[in-house]
């Protein structure tokens, strides 16, 4: 396990992860990867009819951005558990950072844990999702 997980202390952050800017073929593939083919994603003109400007992110292609931040922080296999709340539209040419910090370290049947908060925002500073996990730094 690496030193930064298993020395974990409260306000630690976790390496900041900043993806490239989102665009069509990321929306796509990322739709055709999961299954989620909503045309709100992929298709400009049912966008513009349903009153969006343009096709926008899946809400859990930012989660999944999220799932990698934490699985470069510590291995999935310590995840115990991992949930969001989406707060806005990711839009196309977003540049999305995700954050984490470390909030509290509590014993959790029998590990010790770090809660941890997440975010993931836009080049403007803007909030598109936020949500915690729960992390196992040390087996009981």
């Amino acid at each position: 396990m690496n030193n930064a997980l298993q020395n974990a202390q409260v306000d630690d952050l976790l390496p900041t992860l900043t993806l490239a800017a989102v665009d069509r073929v990321t929306l796509a593939l990322f739709g055709c990867a999961s299954g989620d083919l909503n045309p709100i994603h992929l298709d400009v003109d049912f966008a513009r009819k349903a009153g969006m400007p343009d096709v926008f992110a899946h809400g859990m292609l930012s989660m999944a951005w999220l799932g990698r931040l934490l699985t470069n922080w510590a291995p999935q296999s310590r995840l115990r558990s991992f949930g969001v709340r989406f707060q806005g539209l990711t839009h196309l040419g977003n540049v999305i950072t995700c954050q984490g910090r470390v909030s509290e370290i509590v014993e959790v049947n029998g590990e010790r844990c770090a809660r941890v908060e997440v975010s993931t925002s836009n080049q403007y500073g803007q909030i598109k999702i936020v949500g915690d996990a729960l992390i196992a730094i040390a087996i009981g």
